[in-house]
């Protein structure tokens, strides 16, 4: 192909991914127009129609399909050479997106942001703490922490920690009612959770009292939300003992009766996996987690 150009690949791939110019546009820094330039480049070049356009967006034909693992692998090796290179300066620079659920991302990963920072200043950190999941195969983030170890696609994971749920409420919403002494008793108390329709994660499903009849009348798709509403004594809600430790003015309810067990696992891409920013960041989560062990797990 005559004048090819690796930007030319870069726009296409931020294409495929997201779907639309705009959004591929601001991915890669590029303007909306520069990008359509490109990708039209790359068609006339390759002689062959890469995405059906339409008003939903780009969708790849069949031959963007064929030449979708390609840019991706030159996408690898790109990254790996200028990695490479910033090692041989004894320099790490670039951007480390990480994507993380809100609790996670909100109280370990945020706190260990400055910690980075001061390590690694030549590093830009993108910390991404959603009530969803972010695609390490569309390079939606390079890092991931999420509730399950991946079943598909050429990711790397290990588990970062176990830890534990249970039951709080604010001490202005149980000393307002009847007190809560047996599982039986927490029925016609009010519950906040999250909202049954919005899960992104069965292990987020933690409503399922069968010898109780729990009514969850206050839903939100945001633990950081729910958090919130209890710290208000707005009702009882089920939370992660790591972040509820972090917060005055919770008690734990019956915490004989009512626990639950979950793990994180640290997720990574397996053609980043080897990159030197991608092993300072994933390094330095591990031994945050690791100093922390005792409030992920009480032991």
């Amino acid at each position: 192909m005559a004048d090819f150009n690796w930007n030319d690949l870069r726009a296409f791939l931020a294409v495929a991914r997201t779907g639309r110019l705009t959004a591929a546009a601001a991915r890669i820094a590029m303007d909306h127009t520069t990008v359509a330039r490109r990708i039209a480049a790359l068609e006339t070049g390759l002689g062959a129609q890469l995405f059906d356009r339409s008003p939903h967006g780009y969708a790849l034909t069949p031959h963007g399909e064929r030449l979708m693992p390609t840019a991706e692998k030159i996408e690898s090796l790109t990254i790996r050479a200028a990695d490479e290179l910033g090692e041989a300066d004894q320099a790490l620079t670039g951007t480390v997106r990480i994507g993380a659920p809100e609790g996670f991302g909100s109280y370990v990963l945020a706190p260990l942001m400055a910690r980075l920072a001061d390590r690694h200043p030549g590093l830009d950190i993108q910390l991404v703490a959603i009530s969803g999941v972010l695609s390490l195969s569309k390079r939606e983030a390079d890092i991931a922490v999420t509730l399950s170890a991946p079943r598909e696609g050429r990711l790397v994971s290990r588990k970062l920690t176990d830890y534990g749920l249970s039951l709080y409420a604010a001490p202005s919403y149980l000393d307002a009612r009847p007190p809560i002494l047996t599982r039986a008793d927490m029925a016609g108390h009010r519950f906040i959770g999250y909202i049954g329709d919005l899960l992104y994660a069965p292990e987020l499903d933690y409503m399922q009292a069968p010898d109780v009849d729990i009514h969850v009348a206050l839903q939100s798709s945001n633990l950081i939300a729910q958090l919130q509403a209890a710290l208000a004594g707005a009702g009882l809600c089920v939370l992660p003992d790591f972040i509820a430790a972090r917060e005055g003015g919770l008690r734990r309810v019956l915490p004989d009766a009512v626990h639950l067990d979950r793990s994180l696992w640290l997720v990574t891409h397996a053609d980043l996996r080897p990159l030197a920013r991608i092993r300072a960041v994933t390094g330095m989560i591990l031994e945050a987690v690791k100093a922390d062990r005792t409030m992920f797990t009480g032991t």
